[in-house]
């Protein structure tokens, strides 16, 4: 590690403050000529040691800073980092033997996800830096973590803008199925037909929290992907759940998991766009007790954010039109772009054209095992409330 980037003028107050990006239009000067993935030592604009991090010289983000340390032992630090990270997990989750394990920055290991399926371990790599290095990071998982099987699930936009190849890779055992637990209900996981990594663990804690409010009542969950929401719901004595998702593979998925669970509530598994489903209910004047909508991401870049806030401003009202007097909208959005505020004004948008009032009860973030570092926004995305509807 020889090589030495300096910042600009007062460009490391971002990075002395938690933030652990430096983009390439805050550097002033490179030492020398360093490859991707490198590891390079940072100081600021008086030649202070600011920290050490992954150069990748074809990304905005030039340096993901690893450590505030002078340090080149990358098989210590994955070590310490996974340790830490699993007992984190162990702690929040005593229960569970799946969860995410790192959730990138906010685990400091920059650029790594990884998503923990009983002993298989799926892999999201969008660092330079780590992809180098991913052999060392494999042994660590092997040895020390017991992994019977190690792979890739990769997202082909963020591998891009890392100038990485898009290819999954298998690097121990097999892309085998899995059954999982969170807790309270069972989930068959394929990862070959799956979405992301297979499951979204960020709405784990969401899940558990409806169970307040839906014993006894109708339940429509809306994108249900694997029927996490429902499920819940219907463990929790709701009297009937309906799954809609747009992928026969998902609502195939949830029937699956509705019967590992042996649920008794009445239940109904739909393939539709969800738009066209909301829409048939209106016209057909039927409604539930509780309506869950939890769409994938609107806006997959600041570009995208108007377009993005009226698609959510659509679907919510959509939504508010389906759900019974004194009833509850569950509404989520995981685009990163969408601001807080712009996620509640999206939602009281709807609400006024619906001609429905609403209140807000409760609001929360991603899962536990999604930590959030407080000068890095970056780390944060997921928003979901809950709403009576007057």
């Amino acid at each position: 590690m020889n090589t030495k980037i300096y910042l600009r003028k007062n460009e490391e107050r971002r990075i002395k403050a938690g933030h652990l990006w430096i983009f390439s239009n805050e550097i002033s000067n490179i030492s020398d000529d360093p490859q991707n993935g490198d590891l390079v030592a940072v100081f600021d604009s008086k030649n202070n040691f600011i920290g050490t991090g992954f150069y990748n010289k074809n990304s905005l983000i030039a340096v993901r800073i690893l450590s505030d340390q002078k340090t080149g032992d990358l098989r210590a630090i994955f070590r310490e980092r996974l340790t830490n990270a699993l007992d984190l997990r162990k702690k929040l989750y005593p229960e569970r033997n799946s969860f995410r394990l790192v959730f990138s920055e906010s685990d400091f290991l920059p650029g790594l996800i990884i998503d923990k399926y009983n002993n298989s371990f799926v892999l999201q790599v969008y660092s330079f830096g780590i992809e180098r290095n991913i052999d060392l990071l494999i042994e660590v998982l092997k040895e020390d973590f017991s992994a019977e099987n190690i792979f890739t699930k990769q997202e082909e936009h963020f591998r891009k803008l890392e100038g990485l190849p898009v290819d999954n890779t298998v690097y121990l055992g097999e892309m085998k199925s899995e059954i999982i637990s969170d807790g309270s209900v069972k989930y068959t996981i394929d990862f070959a037909a799956g979405h992301k990594t297979g499951f979204y663990f960020d709405q784990s804690d969401n899940r558990y929290y409806i169970e307040r409010f839906v014993k006894g009542k109708s339940i429509l969950d809306a994108f249900c992907n694997g029927g996490g929401f429902g499920l819940h719901a219907a463990k929790a004595g709701a009297s009937s759940v309906t799954f809609v998702d747009s992928s026969s593979n998902e609502i195939e998925n949830a029937g699956q998991n509705f019967r590992l669970n042996d649920i008794k509530a009445d239940s109904e598994f739909i393939v539709s766009d969800v738009f066209d489903y909301l829409e048939s209910c209106i016209n057909h004047n039927k409604q539930f007790d509780v309506v869950m909508i939890d769409p994938p991401a609107f806006a997959k870049s600041r570009k995208s954010v108007p377009v993005a806030k009226k698609g959510y401003e659509r679907l919510n009202k959509l939504a508010l039109q389906s759900v019974c007097e004194k009833g509850f909208l569950v509404s989520s959005s995981c685009s990163h772009h969408i601001s807080e505020v712009d996620f509640i004004d999206s939602i009281n948008r709807a609400s006024i054209k619906a001609g429905r009032k609403i209140r807000l009860i409760y609001f929360n973030g991603a899962s536990l095992d999604h930590p959030k570092i407080p000068a890095m926004p970056e780390t944060e995305y997921l928003k979901f409330g809950i709403f009576v509807v007057d």
